[in-house]
């Protein structure tokens, strides 16, 4: 052990307790030899000269056992002072959860990597409240600080995405007796995920309950109806089942969108980091949605610059994005006969550059009065053409979603008479690498 080694060399041949014990006696016989070189030769009596020499070896003797005591009593005393201000920094860094170790005046003494990469500007021998500034977490660490007991808050953050937080405050004694404590021990746990189940379940049972009503009800009538006055009409029978055909379809489309954008929502807080180019999946897009381009008699282009445009994201979530815009302007700007996709590079106000993809259509446009609602969950501008067109009204709402977990931005501009476009703009990656392109 370490201890058992210094103690080897403290009291060895070459430490410093040996050579304090060589020194005293050496001096010690110098002493000695200048009393009986005298005694020898007749110029000091014996009964002189052997008690002296008894008093010198005995004040010898004291000296170096005293000089033992001090020494071992001060190791004793430095080892526990020293560890006792040591912050226990391992420790700390083990924990699964995001800790801060503070002074009783709220300083940070250690912290982990995950309460770094929570709070960015805590800095060790700084206050925690230059970084922690919720009033509500200030106020329970001044609680646990001059009560000495443990306190526990939860709060929430709004930026750069909403997230909860339970803050754990335990106060930490040396001395189990002591009344005031002497360091803090700050733990958080992750709430998020948690609320973000619950609120999904809760929105899920809304919505479906209220959007699965209508064509639950036309199903249960169609097939009454085929039960009874039209059983034995072939071509009512006909009519009817494409009409549920189309309803049972909507039913599908309708749910697939509400656990898609509850999916996303629950991840919300996690921003995706693969690269992922735009080009390729814009054109993939496209490409897939061909048919429905010629059933409405619209011709699609595609302008995009020379040097690739690659951004972190995730590809499915990303190829969701653009079908539903493209989608979009095929069935409600067909009317134009045309639509266009343009991808660009800008730089936002704060000099971050970013990819800009515009999807605009020709058709009769939105009114000014709509724009603002148009990412709400079921918002219809014609809730009529909408379900004609098979829409759920959802389409949006998860382009709005996706684009807050990319944390990029989608804007829509329009007149009516003059078509409409919605513009994505997401950050570049700086660090992607073409072989990295999924």
């Amino acid at each position: 052990m370490p201890t058992d080694r210094s103690s080897e060399r403290d009291s060895g041949a070459g430490g410093p307790r040996a050579r304090a014990g060589r020194s005293q006696w050496l001096i010690a016989a110098i002493a000695i030899a200048a009393i009986a070189i005298p005694a020898f030769r007749g110029d000091l009596s014996a009964a002189i000269a052997v008690p002296a020499v008894a008093a010198v070896i005995a004040v010898a003797w004291y000296v170096g056992r005293r000089a033992r005591s001090d020494g071992e009593t001060g190791q004793a005393a430095s080892t526990p002072a020293q560890t006792s201000q040591e912050p226990s920094t391992d420790l700390i860094a083990a924990l699964p959860d995001p800790a801060v170790l503070l002074d009783r005046d709220g300083r940070v003494l250690a912290m982990n990597a995950l309460a770094s990469a929570m709070a960015p500007a805590l800095r060790r021998g700084e206050p925690a409240s230059l970084a922690l500034r919720l009033p509500e977490v200030v106020e329970a660490i001044r609680r646990a600080a001059l009560e000495g007991k443990a306190e526990r808050v939860e709060f929430s953050e709004r930026a750069p995405s909403e997230r909860w937080f339970e803050l754990y405050v335990n106060p930490l004694r040396n001395d189990a007796a002591a009344n005031v404590p002497t360091r803090l021990l700050l733990t958080f746990r992750d709430l998020t995920p948690i609320r973000r189940v619950e609120e999904m379940r809760v929105d899920f049972v809304a919505n479906a309950s209220h959007e699965l009503r209508t064509p639950l009800a036309a199903l249960s009538g169609f097939i009454e109806t085929l039960k009874g006055p039209a059983r034995n009409d072939a071509a009512a029978r006909e009519r009817f089942l494409d009409i549920m055909e189309a309803q049972a379809r909507r039913m599908a489309r309708l749910i697939d969108d509400l656990l898609s954008l509850s999916r996303i929502e629950l991840s919300a807080h996690v921003r995706p980091q693969t690269p992922v180019e735009l080009l390729p999946l814009v054109r993939q897009v496209v490409d897939a949605l061909q048919t429905l381009a010629r059933d409405r008699g619209v011709t699609v282009t595609v302008d995009a610059p020379d040097q690739p445009l690659i951004v972190s994201g995730d590809r499915d979530e990303l190829t969701r994005v653009f079908e539903n815009l493209v989608e979009n302007a095929l069935k409600y700007g067909a009317a134009g006969k045309r639509a266009e996709i343009a991808l660009s590079r800008a730089f936002t106000v704060t000099g971050v550059e970013e990819a800009v993809v515009a999807v605009r259509d020709y058709g009769p446009g939105i009114a000014a009065d709509h724009l603002p609602r148009l990412t709400e969950r079921f918002y219809r501008v014609d809730a009529t053409a909408s379900r004609e067109q098979g829409g759920t009204g959802l389409g949006l709402a998860l382009v709005k979603h996706i684009m807050n977990r990319h944390r990029g931005r989608l804007t829509i501009e329009s007149r009516a008479g003059e078509g409409a476009t919605f513009t994505v703009r997401l950050p570049l990656s700086p660090t992607a690498r073409a072989e990295k392109i999924l």
